[in-house]
């Protein structure tokens, strides 16, 4: 047990950003601020123009809306503070304030792996039940289905970011990541918190594999019904309507093991270690409404 005469408790971490990469803040601040600037304005084109152009108010679109404000909400949670580092301007959070943004980057992330998953099941159905596509995706199940999204993700790390911001933090307050990552932080905690720790991972894995897996029952039933389609031309159209969201979903969980593995590859530096991290949470917003605007014919005309 320890008593609080002899150990300081934090109010406030440091993020420390890329130790080692410190004589090249200001390149990163203008890659990073470019990075920001055109996520921002990429999704924000697709909120936009799935708003205005009728032709576009249609489930996968709807879904898509989400998905570029989830990734909007995601680098805004994430990328001013990082700046703020890159400048040197300020490197404190407040505890509360590390927490919050915590809680978010985890609730968006979840809300991201479980919009995916209902968006490879509005394929299914266009592709597999094409004749009860608007009885079975009518706007009422669609709103429904996006609303439990949201609530899911917002409920995903209460519990998590809760327990975490209830441990002492008596040693060192400086987090080596550009923002508040809860592996990072519970690394800097006092006492034991190895249960924590191991129930946290468990519920992540069930979270993101749950979802996972019905991307995968998805596409392989996708993939059967395309395989018995009997002409060329119908198996094309198959295809083209779910090549956008198939690439979207093979980069969102490509960047996922690359961080996965670069976590585990103990020669790679904790620089690179925290740049793979971070790219992460930047690659799939910033790529999302290029392959949606390239790939997809309707956006291309609402453009």
């Amino acid at each position: 047990v320890m008593s609080n005469s002899n150990v300081t408790l934090h109010s406030e971490f440091i993020i420390v950003g890329m130790p080692g990469l410190q004589e090249h803040y200001t390149a990163l601040f203008i890659i990073f601020l470019i990075l920001f600037l055109a996520t921002f304005l990429g999704n924000l084109l697709i909120l936009v123009l799935v708003a205005i152009d009728h032709r576009l108010h249609m489930p996968m679109y709807f879904f898509l809306w989400n998905l570029a404000l989830l990734d909007i909400l995601m680098t805004t949670s994430i990328i001013p503070k990082m700046l703020a580092v890159f400048l040197h301007h300020d490197r404190t959070i407040s505890f509360t304030g590390c927490f919050v943004q915590m809680y978010f980057i985890i609730s968006l992330g979840a809300a991201e792996l479980f919009l995916v998953a209902v968006m490879a099941y509005d394929r299914y159905v266009a592709v597999v039940k094409p004749l009860h596509y608007n009885t079975i995706m009518s706007p009422r199940v669609c709103i429904t289905m996006t609303s439990s999204v949201w609530v899911l993700g917002y409920l995903v790390p209460v519990s998590s970011v809760a327990l975490a911001s209830t441990v002492p933090y008596c040693g060192s307050n400086y987090v080596l990541h550009c923002f508040c990552d809860y592996p990072t932080i519970m690394s800097l905690a006092c006492g034991e918190i190895t249960r924590q720790v191991n129930f946290s991972l468990l519920f992540a894995m069930f979270v993101v594999y749950v979802p996972f897996s019905f991307v995968l029952w998805s596409y392989f039933k996708i993939v059967w019904s395309v395989i018995k389609m009997k002409t060329v031309e119908s198996r094309k159209k198959a295809f083209s309507m779910c090549s956008s969201h198939m690439t979207v979903v093979f980069l969102y969980y490509v960047s996922s093991a690359m961080v996965y593995i670069g976590m585990r590859v103990e020669s790679i530096p904790p620089d690179g270690r925290i740049f793979i991290g971070g790219l992460n949470y930047f690659l799939t917003p910033l790529v999302n409404p290029i392959i949606y605007c390239l790939r997809n014919g309707d956006i291309k005309a609402a453009v």
